[in-house]
C-alpha cells in the first residue's frame, strides 16, 4: 500500500480503532496526515457516566458520538497530527431523509453505503481538494490493488470483517484518490498494532448501531420524522385473508420472522410489503425465496459488457456470504441477477454487490425480487 512518494492524506477519524490505526500507519510511512471527524448534529449523550461506560466496553453508541470525538482528538494528539471537526449536519440530514423515505416507501435502506458514497468518498473528497490533500483514507476493511494500470477494489484480508460491500457505490474515478490502510490486516492484528503504539482505543468495541439512531430505535426515528405515514394496517396471507394487525409496515422487512405476534401453528415470515395499501404479507419460508433480482442505480468499478451474461458471486446484504450467480447489465442503470440457487429475503432497498473472486466489480440497489 506504500506510496512511492510522500503525500498529504486526509484521514476520516471516527474515534474507533480502525481509523486510528489507519492514521498511525500512514504517519509512520512519512505521509502528511490530516485527521477529520464528521459531526452529524444529532443529539448524543455527553455526560461523564456515558463516556466512562463507552470506554469500559459497555453499551456502544453508533459512530460520530461526542465520546467518539473525544477519542479521535486524543488519538490525533498522540500521533501529532491536526484534527478538524467538520459540521456535516446538513449532509447527514440528506442521509436521514433517505433513510426515512425508504422505510415509508416499503424498502429497507442501507445508510452506511450512502454515507460512504455521499460523504466519506464524496464530500470529504471536496474537503481534501480544498486543503491540497492527495488522498482520502478511512479505516474500512477492504483493499486496493494497483496492477497493470488499473486499480481494483478487493475484499478485506479478514473475511469476518470485510467491508467492501458498503463501498460498492464509490465512484470509479475516486479509486486513485482513496487509501484503505487497514484492509490487509485482520481485526486482531489491528487491535495489536493499536496496543503496541499505546493507542487508547485498542480494545474499544466496534460500532454496531446506525450513527444517527444511537438507541437502535429506528422506528422511533421514522415516527418522529413522518408521523402521518406510520399508521396501523393489516397483516395478510397470499390470498389476502386478514391474519392480524401491525403498527406500521415500516417496522417489517422481507424475511422477518420475529415480532409478527401471530400464532398459526407453523413458522411464518414477511414475504412482501405494500406501502400503498399499508399491508404486510406473510407466508412460509419458501415464499421468501427468489431466483433472482433486478437492481437499479448501478455503479461499476469494472464495467461489464452490456447484454452479456457474466458469472460472479453476489452479496444481497452486508452480513451474508456472496452466492454464485449470473449477472447481466441490461442497460447503463439496470442490472439483472440470476442465482444458482434460490435466495431468501431479497429485500428491495438493499444493495446487490457483484464480485469476481476477491474483486468487487460493481452492483446496484435492489428494485425487486424475481420469484420462481
Amino acid at each position: 500500500m506504500s506510496l512511492t512518494r510522500k503525500k498529504k492524506v486526509l484521514v476520516a477519524m471516527s474515534g474507533g480503532v480502525d481509523s486510528a490505526v489507519a492514521a498511525a500507519l500512514l504517519r509512520e510511512e512519512g505521509h502528511e496526515v490530516v485527521g477529520c471527524f464528521m459531526r452529524h448534529g444529532a443529539e448524543q449523550e455527553d455526560d461523564d457516566s456515558a463516556a466512562t461506560e463507552d470506554r469500559a466496553g459497555g453499551h456502544r453508541q453508533g459512530c460520530c458520538s461526542v465520546n467518539d470525538a473525544c477519542d479521535a482528538r486524543l488519538v490525533a494528539a498522540m500521533l501529532d497530527v491536526p484534527l478538524y471537526v467538520l459540521n456535516f449536519k446538513a449532509d447527514f440530514e440528506r442521509i436521514i431523509d433517505y433513510f426515512v423515505d425508504e422505510y415509508n416507501d416499503g424498502r429497507t435502506p442501507n445508510p452506511c453505503i450512502r454515507c460512504n458514497t455521499w460523504l466519506k468518498f464524496g464530500k470529504l473528497a471536496e474537503v481534501a481538494r480544498s486543503i491540497d490533500a492527495d488522498h482520502v483514507a478511512t479505516g474500512h476493511h477492504a483493499r486496493l490493488d494497483h496492477h497493470a494500470g488499473r486499480i481494483r477494489l478487493l475484499r478485506g484480508a479478514d473475511a469476518g470483517k470485510d467491508q467492501s460491500y458498503v463501498l460498492f457505490g464509490t465512484p470509479r474515478s475516486m479509486l486513485g484518490r482513496m487509501l484503505l490502510p487497514v484492509g490487509r490486516y485482520t481485526k486482531r492484528q489491528i487491535r495489536d498494532i493499536a496496543a503496541d503504539r499505546g493507542l487508547p482505543v485498542s480494545d474499544k468495541p466496534d460500532s454496531q448501531e446506525i450513527c444517527f439512531v444511537p438507541d437502535n430505535d429506528y422506528m422511533g426515528l421514522v415516527r418522529r420524522r413522518s408521523a402521518d405515514r406510520v399508521q396501523p394496517g393489516k397483516i395478510v396471507d397470499d390470498d389476502g385473508n386478514v391474519l392480524g394487525e401491525h403498527d406500521g409496515h415500516q417496522g417489517f422487512t422481507i424475511g422477518q420472522r420475529r415480532g409478527l405476534s401471530l400464532s398459526l401453528g407453523h413458522p411464518i415470515y414477511v414475504v412482501d410489503k405494500n406501502p400503498t395499501t399499508n399491508t404486510v404479507t406473510v407466508g412460509t419460508a419458501e415464499k421468501t425465496a427468489a431466483i433472482g433480482l433486478v437492481a437499479r442505480q448501478t455503479n461499476w468499478l469494472r464495467p461489464p459488457d452490456a447484454d452479456t451474461p457474466q458469472r460472479c458471486a453476489v452479496k444481497i446484504r452486508a452480513n451474508s456470504p456472496a452466492r454464485p450467480a449470473t449477472m447481466t447489465r441490461i442497460d447503463p442503470d439496470t442490472l439483472e441477477i440470476r442465482f444458482d440457487e434460490p435466495q431468501k429475503a431479497v429485500s428491495p432497498g438493499q444493495a446487490a454487490v457483484c464480485y469476481d473472486g476477491e474483486e468487487l466489480i460493481g452492483g446496484g440497489w435492489i428494485e425487486s425480487a424475481v420469484r420462481a
